[in-house]
């Protein structure tokens, strides 16, 4: 007995809950507008509304000429089967009920007329003009309510349709029901399909959105990783002068005092547990993409361990990109001088990378680097001309742009890029550096 109560209680839990979930679709006057359309814009809303017009003058025509109802009331009810159609635009779920009562009202003072023999053969309960509205309402409906809506919706129909034909009835009518349902079935299912291939076109469309932001995402964090890699090198490099300094300068000193080689040698062991602790960090580093660590770089034919570039091999990045088919002139000008290894390495990547998409994105054009040494600064231009011809489509198009600002950026410059003498382009690169000093050595070449 327990168990029968049990499964009672159950039973009527769900029936309570499926209540619940009717009323919350079906009684409800949400806002739910029709969008408008990508290419036709509001063409199918004004449709809609030319449509409820006909229909309110159809249906009132038709009430009056072959039901015998009065004209007040066919208009009335000519102007209801409309206005569902239009109100359905907006608030699909009362533009339901709205249709269904009109249907209701219009059957009930139609039947009237056929059981007293008035009319003969009378389309009921479903008038031809009042089927053609509610299955307007119907796809406004579906295209607008969840699916589960729609298909109460298409119930909702039927029964209300079995109720009027079925079950209540008329006489000398021509009946219209099976076929009423059969069409909202078709229109509900249409609909459906509609507003499906709707919502996965916006899906894929913010799938697509993502995926170019995640790439780009990808792509800066990857030359961020490049470019802490080689500042680890650079800084590296330094430590390791620190270290043996240290160790050599007590042997450099007759009868050095012990707190000399205290100092030296706390210095030694710090710059060791720095440099350890580097190498550290350059282990994770290379650990993202540990295949990458054997290849070597596709741009200056070195392996990845290898020493960092710095201004002095340009001529070989030059060559080699001549060697590619593109034609590039350079300019130095001011005094030519040593510079910090940081602003060393990244002139160089800035200049590689800029020739670089001048190969990839301008075909047959001729590019000029200027390299302008100043007294605090060092300014990087790369210029090249029109295109000849059009380039090769390029999935990384424009990523490079983000590796050169993050390089200017790092060291406190900045990098500007875009159009220039028509359809040329032009990448400049602002990059501090330390005043010289008296002190500071000549350059090989003699200049100041």
């Amino acid at each position: 007995m327990s168990r029968l109560n049990g499964v009672v209680d159950t039973g009527v839990e769900h029936i309570r809950r499926w209540l619940g979930v009717l009323r919350d679709d079906l009684m409800t006057a949400r806002v739910d507008p029709l969008p408008p359309s990508t290419w036709l814009r509001w063409l199918p809303h004004g449709v809609v509304w030319i449509v409820g017009v006909v229909l309110t003058i159809v249906g009132a025509v038709q009430l009056t000429d072959q039901a015998g109802l009065d004209l007040g009331y066919s208009m009335l009810l000519g102007v209801g089967q409309g206005c569902a159609a239009v109100l359905a635009l907006r608030r699909p779920v009362p533009g339901l009920w709205l249709s269904l009562g009109a249907t209701l009202a219009i059957a009930v003072l139609t039947r009237r007329m056929l059981m007293a023999g008035q009319i003969d053969g009378f389309a009921w309960p479903w008038t031809a003009w009042a089927v053609v509205a509610h299955l307007l309402v119907l796809l406004l409906v579906a295209l607008r309510v969840p699916t589960r809506v729609s298909v109460e919706a298409l119930v909702l129909t039927g029964l209300f349709t079995y109720a009027l034909q079925g079950l209540w009835g008329a006489w000398n009518h021509t009946p219209t029901g099976q076929v009423t349902v059969a069409l909202s079935a078709v229109v509900v299912v249409l609909g459906i399909a509609l507003r499906g291939r709707r919502e996965a076109r916006v899906e894929l469309g913010r799938q697509a959105t993502l995926t170019a932001e995640e790439r780009a995402r990808r792509t800066l964090l990857e030359e961020r990783s490049r470019i802490a890699r080689e500042l680890h090198d650079v800084v590296a490099h330094h430590m390791s002068v620190i270290s043996i300094q240290a160790q050599v300068a007590p042997h450099l000193v007759q009868d050095p005092p012990d707190e000399l080689r205290e100092n030296l040698a706390g210095i030694r062991q710090n710059a060791v547990e720095a440099l350890t602790e580097l190498r550290r960090v350059l282990d994770v580093l290379r650990s993202e993409h540990p295949a990458a660590d054997d290849d070597h770089d596709p741009a200056d034919g070195r392996a990845p361990h290898a020493p960092q570039p710095t201004l002095d091999r340009l001529a070989a990045l030059v060559e080699n990109t001549r060697a590619a088919g593109l034609t590039v002139t350079t300019e130095v000008t001011g005094a030519r001088r040593p510079l910090p290894p940081g602003v060393e390495l990244s002139a160089y990547r800035i200049v590689q990378e800029a020739l670089s998409n001048v190969l990839r994105h301008a075909p047959g054009a001729t590019a000029h680097v200027t390299l302008a040494y100043g007294r605090r600064a060092l300014r990087v231009e790369v210029v090249n001309t029109a295109p000849t011809r059009e380039a090769s489509p390029s999935a990384g198009a424009r990523h490079g742009l983000l590796g050169m600002r993050e390089r200017a950026v790092m060291l406190g410059g900045t990098l500007t890029a875009g159009p220039w003498s028509g359809r040329g382009y032009r990448v400049e690169a602002r990059l501090p550096v330390s005043a010289p000093s008296a002190t500071d050595p000549l350059p090989q070449d003699g200049t100041a």
